[in-house]
């Protein structure tokens, strides 16, 4: 395989990942939305169906139901401008947002903190820029060595 070969499949690889992360968004996204439609229907039913101080309570629950679907729905949109941001085409020499890291016994995406992911029969480790792992994995290039799961690891490759 020439370089320009290889590159290609580089970029189909993180596009992949890339659209993985996108739908695990989405899915987040749709289901605290349905979370919410749920909440707003049963606080609408509580109304219907209760009085006095009962029918306060019920309302209050679903609201704070519907209310923490909501902050779920926010971090979901954060998520998705994040991915938004990335570049799958651009080639990295450091390790930064957007991009794959391998070692000899794990691959990385530095996108979300999505967890494993399984993209052309490879399972990645999908971690946030800002995680614990991705702080440790940012700006290093091939050759360095960072520390996980209380091995030390060597980075073999970087796109």
């Amino acid at each position: 395989m020439n370089l320009n070969e290889r590159a290609m499949l580089d970029v189909a690889i993180k596009g992949e990942l890339l659209n993985a992360c996108k739908k695990y968004v989405e899915q987040r996204l749709a289901t605290a939305t349905q979370a919410m439609h749920h909440a707003q229907q049963a606080a609408n039913e509580e109304g219907k169906s209760s009085a006095g101080d009962k029918y306060e309570t019920g309302r209050a629950m679903a609201q704070i139901e519907r209310d923490k679907a909501a902050l779920q729905a926010q971090e979901a949109l954060k998520l998705k401008q994040a991915l938004d941001h990335i570049d799958r085409a651009q080639q990295h020499q450091k390790v930064m947002t957007g991009s794959v890291v391998s070692t000899a016994h794990y691959n990385f995406y530095i996108a979300i903190g999505a967890g494993k992911m399984t993209v052309s029969g490879l399972d990645f480790i999908v971690v946030g820029p800002s995680s614990p792992l991705g702080k440790s994995l940012m700006g290093l290039a091939v050759d360095d060595t960072f520390t996980f799961n209380n091995q030390h690891h060597k980075i073999l490759q970087v796109l």
